[in-house]
């Protein structure tokens, strides 16, 4: 029961919407917020002031700003036990001297669920579903159906000084669940900023203007607006390089339990990360996300190709499995591709 209910959370699947109501739902846009990249995982999602690569679209569209060569990332991650696939895939360029555009898609799904609605057998033997009648399935009756999320990032970042960047999302977001689906779409606005030459200071505002889902069903949903503030410092230590980092998460759902703290309907989540890059070659990560879970990493950097793995780790108690995530990127480093002077 504790698996079944964590999973719907993570699907955000509103309890009302197949009767059809109307209203403003929690944890709506929760498989947005699970994060992409392996390196993000292995630092606990404390990424919003160090997203400098592709995968800044989701992170922090400013971040994006930062790169000077074009940049593609996949990533894959199966949830509590392989039962829910996570994808996501992306590219950047640099445009001009100081722009940068980009393109993100994630999908949070669970296949092949079985529907066996219409696959009852009662004891009166008349194929009229009774609850107090039901004997047995027939799994000749038996049909399938996918819960799938969809998230498409339209990513604008811009460069205005060399120690401060801004960007901002346009997203669209496509939700199925049997034979209901809905569609979104939303907007994000990110600000990077370096005051001091270790120190980083990130801003994320997703869905700003607040979200609105609409379900075939008629239920309409709302995604409240979450801040997202990171922040980072660099030490050289050991022939490579710590960096600490912080990010708090500002919520507007009243998650009076299921989070760090509260204040009315504002709730606080922390993330804490560690990264230790040694020559910008091999890095080595730990961290504690939102949710209390303890990551791991470990990333490889190899001539224009980077690969990360990162482990979340539940509470054994929980039952839910432990998540493995490997993402790779690709950096098209050549002097052809370089970002415009």
């Amino acid at each position: 029961m504790r698996r079944l209910k964590m999973l719907c959370v993570l699907m955000g699947i509103p309890v009302l919407m197949a009767v059809g109501q109307t209203g403003v739902a929690k944890y709506a846009g929760e498989f947005i917020a699970l994060g992409v990249g392996g390196r993000a995982l292995g630092l606990g999602g404390a990424y919003v002031a160090l997203a400098n690569d592709v995968t800044a679209g989701y992170w922090n569209p400013a971040g994006l700003a930062r790169i000077e060569y074009p940049q593609i990332a996949l990533m894959h991650d199966e949830q509590f036990g392989s039962l829910v696939n996570h994808d996501y895939g992306a590219v950047a360029f640099p445009v001009g001297a100081s722009t940068s555009i980009g393109v993100s898609l994630i999908r949070l799904g669970v296949d092949d669920i079985p529907d066996t609605r219409n696959a009852g057998v009662d004891i009166n033997g008349n194929l009229t579903y009774d609850p107090a009648q039901f004997s047995r399935v027939d799994p000749n009756r038996v049909t399938y159906f996918n819960a799938a999320d969809y998230a498409l990032y339209f990513t604008y970042a811009r460069r205005h000084a060399d120690n401060f960047t801004y960007g901002a999302n346009v997203k669209l977001i496509r939700r199925d669940l049997g034979d209901a689906s809905a569609t979104g779409i939303g907007f994000d606005l990110g600000v990077w900023y370096n005051p001091y030459e270790r120190l980083v200071i990130g801003a994320n505002v997703q869905d700003i203007t607040t979200t609105f889902l609409a379900w075939s069903t008629g239920r309409n949903e709302l995604i409240s607006p979450t801040v997202k503030l990171g922040t980072a410092y660099f030490i050289d230590l050991l022939g490579g390089r710590f960096a600490p980092a912080v990010d708090v998460d500002i919520r507007f759902e009243g998650r009076t339990y299921a989070s760090t703290a509260s204040v009315g309907p504002m709730s606080l989540d922390l993330h804490g990360g560690l990264e230790y890059m040694f020559k910008d070659l091999i890095a080595v990560r730990a961290g504690y996300s939102d949710v209390k879970q303890l990551t791991l990493g470990v990333g490889v950097h190899l001539p224009k190709l980077h690969i990360d793995y990162s482990l979340a780790k539940f509470d054994a108690r929980d039952q839910l499995g432990n998540t493995h995530r490997i993402s790779l990127m690709f950096t098209l480093e050549s002097e052809q591709f370089r970002r415009g002077q």
